[in-house]
């Protein structure tokens, strides 16, 4: 009985280490760079520390000592941060172009301060362009997926509707497809970081439950995931 038990059990996830090994092999597949990225930032910040180490140390051997234990712990933690943004880039990278793949990134990587449905505002079921809204204190922000020829009259569209109803809310425009002048998936929060704020958190809720009221125009499933996307084949 106990046997069944134990068989029945779910399989553990795999540890902290285990998970950044896999995340390193992924981003690798897709962004060979990443090694050379980390490496560099890794000696980078070792260098800093044993140069500060030898100018302000004072000679000491403990201070020295000191100074490189903490250089080494700075060149983990930077190398643990570029492989963390790199890893992020390379997984919107494969979900780029993908009908929900603005969707993905209101899901789990906007800035905070914002807040975005993985639900798009509005959607064109033949050719499945879309566009998604969120909301901070940089006022609203309209993000169109999809060729800007077609996309472009959706989100002036929703800019129209939006300002009749909140006429004093600045709206913020941007476009993700295969055009050149489109913001690439993997910025788009960078870009909304860029937003200058004009809205107090109260004025943020009042304009969310506002806007509450306007619904979608039309339903579609909810974007990907790219921390589930099967890496693909080489052919």
């Amino acid at each position: 009985m106990a046997r069944k038990e134990r068989a029945a059990k779910a399989p553990k996830e795999p540890g902290r280490i285990r998970q950044m090994v896999q995340v390193f092999h992924m981003t690798r597949r897709y962004d060979p760079s990443v090694v050379w990225w980390m490496i560099l930032g890794f000696v980078g910040s070792v260098a800093v520390f044993v140069l500060a180490a030898i100018f302000f140390s004072g000679g000491s051997i403990v201070g020295i000592v000191l100074w490189s234990v903490a250089g080494l712990l700075a060149g983990v933690l930077v190398t643990m941060i570029i492989l963390g943004r790199r890893a992020e880039r390379a997984a919107y990278g494969q979900i780029a172009g993908q009908p929900g793949a603005v969707g993905a990134v209101f899901k789990g990587s906007l800035p905070r301060g914002w807040a975005g449905s993985e639900m798009p505002v509005a959607v064109n079921g033949k050719t499945q362009d879309a566009v998604y809204r969120a909301i901070g204190r940089g006022g609203i922000a309209l993000v169109g997926e999809g060729p800007q020829s077609r996309t472009r009259r959706m989100v002036e569209d929703e800019k129209r509707k939006v300002s009749r109803v909140l006429p004093n809310v600045p709206v913020t425009m941007l476009f993700v497809g295969p055009d050149d002048s489109a913001v690439p998936l993997h910025r788009v929060p960078r870009e909304l970081r860029r937003v200058k704020p004009q809205l107090t958190k109260p004025e943020v809720l009042a304009v969310t439950n506002r806007l509450s009221s306007l619904g979608t125009s039309l339903p579609i499933p909810k974007g990907v995931d790219p921390y589930k996307v099967r890496p693909q084949r080489a052919r």
